[in-house]
């Protein structure tokens, strides 16, 4: 048998750096991730199996030490692993009917922090940040210039990013340029 060699996936935003003192970009550590569907009668399953609490409920999501779980649509979540367990393992142990991909390597994130936060992701996002409207927990599908983004904001002033990896470059620059906004 021949021997395999497997290259390792270099991150799509490694030594990138980016923002102002005000809104501060950091590419995220790799992590897993599935995109996940299922009635609502797997959900009790799943979340056992998962480790956390599927939200059933528009804009929310649940977390569970590092793993976060967010509500995209009626029976639809992606969950984001950031130590990259195998979820699409713990998902076939619920024994519920389900849809599960693992798109670990389809997405990456941007962590976006600092008190210009906001303005950074509104540069390209119509989405009313505001604590009021968007506190923390609350996560959304939405897009971000010419680029469909899942939102979840983790702190006051922390936002988490995901995106494809084929669209990281533009959603870095374009975040990039609303942090400079936001410093001024």
């Amino acid at each position: 048998m021949a021997d395999q060699a497997i290259a390792p996936r270099k991150a799509p935003l490694a030594g990138r750096r980016g923002g102002s003192p005000a809104a501060i970009l950091t590419p995220a550590e790799p992590a897993s991730r599935i995109s996940l569907r299922a009635a609502a009668d797997a959900v009790a399953g799943l979340s056992a199996a998962l480790g956390v609490t599927l939200p059933v409920r528009q804009k929310t999501s649940a977390s569970s030490g590092r793993r976060h779980a967010l509500w995209l649509g009626p029976g639809e979540w992606l969950v984001i692993d950031e130590d990259g367990a195998d979820l699409m393992a713990a998902a076939a142990s619920s024994g519920t009917v389900h849809s599960a991909v693992d798109v670990s390597h389809r997405n990456t994130a941007v962590i976006v922090s600092g008190p210009g936060a906001e303005v950074a992701i509104n540069c390209g996002c119509p989405q009313d940040l505001s604590l009021a409207l968007f506190p923390v927990g609350a996560c959304s599908r939405t897009i971000f210039g010419k680029a469909e983004i899942v939102l979840l904001r983790t702190a006051e002033h922390t936002f988490r990013v995901e995106c494809w990896r084929s669209f990281s470059p533009f959603v870095f620059g374009l975040l990039s340029e609303g942090a400079e906004d936001a410093g001024h």
